[in-house]
């Protein structure tokens, strides 16, 4: 049995060569979640609270996903290659079947697995997660539209390159621990957040979950997020269109990070999904812990969200 507070750190080793870190949390025994943290993020990224899990009956598996924390970097990697990394963790726990959720940039590997693992994942969800860019995505402006202009400016540097990237998100993370060492609540100082997020900020939990994760996140280096950034830009390697199993879309109108714009586009590309939108609350939701133990359910038993609504 697992310690009742989870494990924070266990590692296996991937097929290819590269160590995989990740932890788990809630009930061992539990219906298997794997949860896929955004850009940028590591395993901690989670409800501090592990009886939540453990009330729904959950074992969720977070990980670090490769470039973050203590995961081996897999440069070049496209968003399809998440699904490597979720077999092996599945594999390596003795998870036959198992759901995914991803949150952020953390929802396009998320869909990446409805699509390309349908005989293990039962269920997915991708919370506030980017719709790809270009054909047969969004267009670049309509992409950007809304989308807040610190953003913007992360997104130009990656079109800009590798080495621009990597320069600018070395100083940005230098930046971010040192505000984050002073107050939690300043993680995204600059950006125009919704009252809803600033508010989500202002948490006791996410400002402890935002401690612990920023200064893990980039253990060693800001690799995981350079090649985050770049693969989204790119070709995803599936199509979403291919999605056979239930997929829940969620995402908040008044969103700054990843405009509604892209939840509108997952609604109408992922065949059959589930859509929730949120109307005041912005890319961190509302009311965490109601909303997190609505996704475990739908992932767990099929159960759609309230205020939920077939995609047409």
């Amino acid at each position: 049995m697992l310690d009742p507070m989870g494990e924070s750190l266990r590692t296996l080793e991937t097929p290819d060569g590269r160590t995989l870190a990740y932890a788990v949390w809630g009930n061992p025994d539990g219906f298997p979640v794997i949860g896929l943290h955004g850009t940028p993020g590591c395993r901690l990224n989670r409800w501090p609270n592990d009886e939540l899990y453990i009330r729904e009956g959950v074992c969720l598996v977070t990980l670090d996903r490769p470039g973050y924390g203590r995961s081996d970097r897999r440069p070049g990697r496209r968003v399809a290659d998440a699904v490597d990394d979720v077999q092996a963790i599945a594999d390596e726990l003795g998870f036959d079947r198992f759901g995914v959720t991803g949150g952020s940039g953390g929802g396009p590997p998320s869909l990446a697995c409805a699509a390309l693992l349908p005989n293990r994942v039962v269920r997915a969800s991708c919370i506030v997660g980017v719709a790809p860019l270009g054909s047969p995505g969004l267009e670049r402006e309509a992409w950007l539209a809304g989308m807040d202009s610190e953003n913007v400016k992360e997104f130009t540097w990656a079109e800009a390159g590798e080495e621009v990237l990597t320069r600018e998100l070395e100083r940005e993370d230098a930046e971010m621990k040192a505000r984050v060492a002073v107050d939690p609540t300043k993680i995204l100082a600059g950006f125009e957040l919704s009252e809803s997020d600033r508010a989500e900020l202002a948490r006791p939990e996410a400002m402890q979950v935002i401690r612990e994760a920023t200064f893990e996140q980039t253990a060693n280096g800001v690799g995981g997020w350079v090649d985050d950034d770049l693969q989204v830009l790119a070709p995803w390697g599936f199509d979403v269109g291919s999605i056979g199993l239930p997929v829940l879309v969620h995402y908040g109108l008044t969103d700054v990070l990843v405009p509604p714009a892209h939840g509108d586009w997952l609604a109408a590309n992922v065949p059959g999904c589930i859509v929730k939108t949120d109307t005041e609350a912005g890319h961190l939701g509302a009311n965490p812990e109601e909303q997190i133990a609505e996704n475990l359910r739908w992932l767990r038993d099929g159960v759609p969200p309230t205020d939920s609504a077939s995609a047409p």
